[in-house]
């Protein structure tokens, strides 16, 4: 399914009521264990009946429900029953729907990636977190990079490269040295995967509404492939990056701990 091509619906940010609740869980004995606790304890309708989705497990499970829902306005809640929880909040049985009404609302718009394979055919997908180039082979891939229309690198030789949303930003584009970024920044992070010329190129911070062309030199002795989130294509010729004009999901955090207070943890974190 062509994601970018969903409806859009304008994000409600505060939810009317919180008494209809649809909890959805991943297939971990302790996520499905809590299903069932609190479905029993306040009821569970189905997700397009619920004022408020309560996803149960780790940052995976929390990323392919805002896929499943992006575009339709529909404020998710997510509690940590997984190994990583950096988009989820503290698993309590008690208080939940005092916790939904008192929650920090926070609404990300995707990336739309646009990737060309070498047989000419294009794939589109969207990344909340963030879109990847790797290679593919032991050989370093050569890339060359455009921003806006305007080249800005000749030839990259790296390992890979990543646009990161502010979303994604502590995730993969962190672990590859890139910047953190504040979850109300306009900013998208183009960031290097193990760079060896320019070998001192550290990446770059764009506006938000930049548009990332990237195209791949020598692609059939040096394959690429590009992932989107979850969703990977192999040996892409070229891809093209930006932020989706019309469609946004809606995440919830507890208000004693919301999502910017997670990023300045994690940029004073040492």
């Amino acid at each position: 399914m062509n994601q970018s091509l969903l409806p859009f619906r304008p994000a409600n940010l505060r939810p009317e009521s919180v008494e209809k609740l649809a909890f959805i869980a991943s297939d971990t004995e302790e996520a499905q264990e809590a299903m069932q606790i609190l479905a029993a304890a306040y009821g569970s309708v189905p997700a397009d009946k619920a004022d408020v989705i309560v996803a149960l497990g780790g940052d995976g499970l929390m990323l392919q429900t805002l896929h499943t829902h992006m575009g339709r306005g529909k404020p998710i809640y997510g509690m940590n029953r997984g190994s990583v929880g950096f988009l989820m909040n503290e698993f309590r049985e008690d208080g939940l729907r005092d916790r939904l009404m008192k929650a920090d609302i926070t609404t990300i718009r995707p990336l739309v990636m646009t990737a060309t394979d070498r047989a000419g055919e294009k794939h589109t997908a969207l990344a909340i977190n963030e879109v990847s180039l790797l290679r593919q082979t032991s050989q370093a891939a050569r890339l060359q990079v455009a921003v806006d229309g305007r080249l800005r690198l000749e030839e990259l030789v790296c390992d890979g490269i990543l646009v990161a949303t502010p979303a994604g930003s502590t995730a993969y584009n962190l672990s590859a040295h890139g910047p953190i970024l504040p979850i109300t920044a306009q900013l998208l992070a183009l960031t290097p995967i193990s760079a060896f010329r320019p070998r001192r190129w550290r990446g770059a911070l764009l506006p938000h509404q930049a548009r990332v062309d990237i195209e791949i030199l020598n692609p059939d002795k040096r394959p690429v492939s590009a992932s989107a989130d979850h969703t990977e294509i192999r040996h892409v010729a070229k891809v093209s990056v930006h932020e989706a004009e019309d469609i946004e999901g809606v995440i919830m955090f507890d208000s004693d701990h919301g999502w910017d207070e997670r990023i300045l943890t994690e940029m004073f974190r040492y």
